[in-house]
């Protein structure tokens, strides 16, 4: 019931401290740090702080870190970014804190669950009242009288670990598919280095065949050897399993169908261009193997924040997302790179209908399929395509003449393609899950830290979910 909540000032609850302001020759090495990116990207500190600095023990003593700390960002370019709040869950031996944070420290007989607090700073309601208490002059700041007018709502101990548990369900579920997604990205990742950078297959055919290996290629050759022989004999111990694996199927350990292992050649030839490639593989330039436009401008007021009404369209600009429109230019995924500003050449994809803004290229394959394509960008190295120091770019005109890293052959990137298409359908599925997640974590947040839903109703949510 919303009658049994209290309100307290965080300063009646919380010991305000200030960070470690350090050189920049003291950092790279000695002792865990918390970053101001730590705490501005986490709603709980990391469990390993990747910065180190240089701190005595005196700093280490002052500027601790330490289970139900609180860490707001003080300062700021712009107001939404102000008063960013990350929570500790763990004492960090040894580790300090950024000066441009500022430490909340629980007092003596403070009953609040540290998970709880967390989700109530980032909750909407919070973040109002942290707008409307801080400053704005050339950078948002905030300061302890500011943080003083603060307040808090919380019920007992018990509903605050219920609450939290509800709130991190669905936290943890979003991070299990983001592990997922990484772990299928990797997979296709070493797919793609074995056929199209090492040439593995060949090389197994060309050892098969009995033909020569180039000296360039040995060591791989060697590898491979070695490798082989241990599957079979692994294989040979396991007759019954390799008996009943199917014929469509890949053989166990990593071994090619058949009808797969066919499609690469079992010799190499040697080329001016890129030195020894498989037999038939084609060098190809960036205009042969992609078809790229530069996307068009959009006007800030012909799009919303977040997905609105008839607003379904999500509008990619060079660093991600940038909004969402009425309109859309591109029906199927495209492959996107970055064309304009600090991010140059940096590498995204589509997953449904969108609009491109002219700060990328969107690129669409010609051999094989767009992940296919999305993965090789990522094996190449665009560097050298870009212009401009004040305003880094990257023009049609340098690009289409790119002699591109690898060779290629069609029927295999059409075979590639079709493998690892059961990866991307996944992670398109638990991305759109993810996306289900935070809508429905976020609908249920302020009714939650409000006392307007009660816990069972919002478990039943994530079972519906699940």
């Amino acid at each position: 019931m919303v009658s049994e909540w209290q309100q307290a000032f965080l300063t009646d609850l919380y010991e305000i401290g200030s960070g470690l302001s350090k050189p920049a020759e003291d950092f790279g090495s000695g002792y865990p740090f918390l970053a101001f990116k730590d705490v501005f990207n986490n709603v709980f500190v990391p469990a390993e702080l990747e910065q180190l600095v240089q701190s005595n023990e005196k700093e280490q003593q002052k500027c601790s870190v330490l289970r139900g700390d609180v860490f707001l960002t003080r300062t700021s370019e712009t107001m939404n970014e102000l008063g960013m709040s990350s929570v500790a869950l763990k004492d960090y031996p040894q580790a300090t804190f950024n000066g441009f944070t500022k430490r909340l420290r629980p007092k003596e007989g403070n009953s609040l669950v540290p998970e709880y607090v967390a989700y109530y700073l980032r909750s909407p309601a919070f973040r109002t009242k942290m707008l409307a208490f801080s400053t704005m002059s050339t950078r948002a700041s905030l300061n302890n009288e500011m943080i003083g007018r603060l307040t808090i709502d919380f019920p007992n101990p018990e509903v605050q670990f219920r609450i939290a548990a509800v709130l991190k369900a669905f936290d943890d579920k979003i991070a299990l598919n983001c592990q997922i997604n990484t772990t299928l990205e990797s997979m296709a990742q070493a797919l793609f280095k074995s056929w199209f950078v090492d040439f593995d297959p060949v090389i197994d055919n060309a050892l098969a065949a009995g033909h020569e290996i180039p000296d360039a290629l040995q060591k791989r050759a060697q590898a491979r050897a070695a490798r082989h022989e241990a599957l079979c004999q692994q294989i040979n111990k396991t007759t019954e399993t390799t008996d009943a694996a199917s014929a469509e199927q890949p053989l166990p350990n990593g071994l090619l169908p058949t009808e797969i292992q066919q499609l690469f050649p079992d010799r190499f030839v040697f080329t001016e261009e890129m030195g020894w490639v498989p037999e038939g593989w084609e060098a190809i330039k960036f205009s042969d193997l992609v078809e790229a436009k530069q996307g068009k401008y959009l006007a800030k007021d012909e799009m919303k924040e977040l997905p609105e009404g008839d607003f379904i369209y999500p509008v990619w600009g060079g660093n991600g997302i940038l909004g969402y429109s009425l309109k859309k230019a591109y029906e199927e995924p495209v492959t996107l790179m970055t064309c304009r500003g600090s991010n140059c050449g940096l590498i995204k994809t589509t997953q449904s209908p969108s609009w491109v803004s002219n700060n990328s290229f969107a690129c669409s394959s010609k051999y094989g399929s767009q992940y296919f394509l999305y993965l090789y960008f990522l094996s190449e190295d665009f560097s050298e395509c870009v212009s401009g120091s004040a305003q880094p770019q990257i023009t049609y005109t340098a690009l289409k003449n790119k002699l591109m890293k690898y060779p290629v052959s069609k029927s295999v990137c059409d075979a590639f393609s079709q493998i690892v298409a059961v990866f991307r359908e996944k992670q398109f599925d638990n991305d759109r899950q993810m996306e289900l997640l935070c809508q429905l974590r976020d609908s249920l947040l302020p009714k939650l830290l409000s006392g307007q839903l009660t816990i069972p109703a919002a478990e039943q949510a994530i079972d519906e979910v699940n």
